[in-house]
């Protein structure tokens, strides 16, 4: 059994999620191509101000395209899919998943940037950016459908209302979208 089969077990050894039926985070690729713009872009600046100023040599473009570099992985957003009664989080080396249907905590952690912290029975861990759940229905709706089941059995121990609130504001979110749509904002 390989390194990848056991990261998509759960300790029970039942399947904790296929590809089959999956959705994916839709906006991913452009927040891929946005970091490697936002990288570039510091990149040319640098080079630019460094030639310029006639301080540019072979060590400081060097250097230039490390720090540019390490702004592109910083920035590198993780790819986010969700199936029935499973989410995951693909970043550049690694992946996370939980089973949503076993799911005992649900925090937002708030900060500079929101994030959201999802463990399940098992004690697999993943954090995403709540943004990927609203700006994704599809991705929200197989997470809330796991969620749910989660509470109704009585595993979601820490977190009911940090869920409720979140679907509270996918609500407003997609009511906002309708009324936009419909011209009646």
């Amino acid at each position: 059994m390989g390194r990848r089969e056991r990261a998509r077990r759960s300790p029970t050894g039942a399947r904790a999620h296929s590809s089959a039926g999956a959705v994916y985070d839709r906006r991913w690729a452009r927040n891929v191509w946005d970091a490697a713009r936002y990288a570039s872009g510091l990149l040319a600046v640098l080079l630019l101000i460094d030639w310029g100023s006639g301080r540019f040599t072979m060590w400081r473009g060097l250097l230039w395209l490390t720090l540019a570099g390490l702004l592109f992985v910083v920035l590198f957003p993780a790819r986010v899919s969700a199936g029935e009664d499973w989410l995951a989080a693909r970043w550049m080396l690694r992946e996370r998943g939980v089973r949503t249907d076993v799911l005992v905590s649900v925090r937002v952690l708030d900060g500079i940037s929101q994030r959201l912290v999802l463990r399940d029975a098992f004690g697999a861990r993943v954090v995403i950016d709540p943004c990927v759940l609203m700006n994704n229905p599809d991705l929200w709706h197989r997470f809330e459908a796991g969620a749910r089941k989660a509470a109704d059995d009585g595993l979601l121990l820490c977190g009911q209302t940090a869920l409720r609130h979140l679907s509270d504001r996918m609500d407003r979110e997609t009511a906002l979208a309708v009324f936009k749509a419909s011209g009646l904002e």
